[in-house]
């Protein structure tokens, strides 16, 4: 019988597996992307790439760039530590990292109020610029003219 292994990548065979048809060597694409000082960035392992690499408790977590070299991000990411929460600085390699798309949605929002909120001045009329969550959807009469309801009836259990 053999030991507990605690190693640095203990049970990471599929955390760092990588998709079907994806495997090999990442593509030149990931190597001529700029990041700069604040971009939010998220951590992903290349398992083919294992220099620079992150440790398993940071894959999948997303963090702020606070440094760039010519191979490499610092990025600045929160680690829940007991009661605490701690900024932890890591170095990695591009290509464990990506440009996060967490806040597309919001700049695509301010972009679009941006345009409403012009228009609406031009015109001088109060346009809602603030979400508003999903209304109960509004009443209709069925009709049964020539939509008789039908009774729906239970099969009866038969043996075999």
């Amino acid at each position: 019988k053999m030991p507990n292994s605690f190693g640095i990548r203990a049970r990471t065979r599929d955390l760092f597996k990588k998709d079907f048809r994806k495997k090999g060597l990442p593509n030149l694409t990931t190597y001529l992307k700029v990041y700069k000082v604040g971009d939010i960035v998220d951590i992903k392992a290349d398992a083919a790439i294992q220099k620079g690499m992150p440790h398993k408790f940071y894959h999948g977590k997303t963090g702020i760039v606070y440094n760039v070299t010519k191979r490499a991000l610092g990025v600045v990411v929160n680690k829940t530590i007991g009661n605490r929460v701690l900024k932890k600085r890591i170095n990695l390699r591009v290509e464990h990292v990506k440009h996060s798309t967490c806040r597309d949605d919001f700049l695509n929002r301010v972009k679009r109020n941006d345009i409403a909120g012009k228009e609406a001045k031009e015109k001088g009329v109060r346009v809602p610029l603030k979400r508003v969550p999903p209304q109960p959807r509004e009443a209709r009469f069925v009709s049964s003219k020539g939509n008789t309801p039908s009774r729906i009836y239970p099969i009866p259990y038969e043996l075999l």
